[in-house]
């Protein structure tokens, strides 16, 4: 899924403060009142607030104008200008464009697929904590695909976004334990990530829970589900046994 993200403001200089103050309010307002049409699907608004603070250099509305070229809101959808966007946007650091912009190459919209390029721009935005390109991270190691497969190394990416609530990434943990792909096999650990993560709402995980529960003994099952329970409120810091 491709990322719409709010603005974060910073002040980069302390000359002439007062003016760049001003100057960055006017734009956040314009920021805003283009969240605001697009949060209720008015795209043309949106289209219209964002692309100037996107032309003048704001990452964010880069990256939101990227995601609108690429879902086609508003404009004709196009993969070439989705990308563009994007790569400005990722250029300046913005870990949600650089996820889309790897996206983008793995998927094979609007350039060649790559999965090497894919790869790279994921390991960008997952060095700074983005759970989606963690997760995709840990699926090129898993498959080989831009990188040696790497099991351990998919687990490694797998983990740190499923530690901050990613259901993708829990569900994944949950097959890795259910089929001893870098784990030993376990029923009890993969029932407790299936569990997790259909609570976090991933829609596939609770059937996939099912199953494993009907080759657990009700005791397991009883374990797993607490410490399914302990691994949530605990913050994601007590996950196992």
């Amino acid at each position: 899924m491709k990322h719409l993200t709010k603005p974060i403001r910073a002040i980069h200089f302390l000359v002439l403060a007062f003016l760049m103050t001003l100057f960055s309010s006017v734009m956040a307002q314009d920021f805003q009142r283009g969240f605001a049409a697009y949060s209720t699907g008015d795209y043309a608004t949106a289209l219209q607030e964002w692309t100037p603070l996107a032309e003048a250099g704001d990452a964010i509305a880069q990256g939101n104008l990227g995601v609108m070229y690429e879902r086609g809101q508003g404009v004709p959808q196009d993969y070439k200008e989705a990308m563009k966007w994007f790569r400005l946007a990722a250029d300046q650091g913005n870990t949600d464009a650089q996820y889309n912009y790897g996206l983008m190459y793995k998927n094979g919209q609007g350039v060649p697929q790559d999965y090497k390029e894919a790869v790279k721009w994921f390991r960008l935005a997952a060095d700074q904590g983005n759970t989606d390109a963690q997760t995709h991270l840990a699926s090129s190691y898993r498959k080989g695909e831009g990188v040696p497969q790497d099991i351990k190394e998919a687990i490694k990416w797998y983990r740190l976004a499923a530690y901050e609530g990613n259901s993708y990434a829990q569900n994944n943990l949950g097959a890795m334990y259910e089929y001893g792909h870098g784990v030993l096999q376990d029923n009890t650990m993969a029932h407790m990530w299936y569990n997790i993560a259909s609570a976090n709402g991933n829609e596939k995980a609770g059937g996939y829970r099912d199953e494993r529960a009907g080759l657990m003994t009700n005791a397991d099952i009883s374990k797993a589900q607490s410490m399914a329970r302990e691994c949530i409120n605990s913050g994601y810091t007590k996950c196992g046994y």
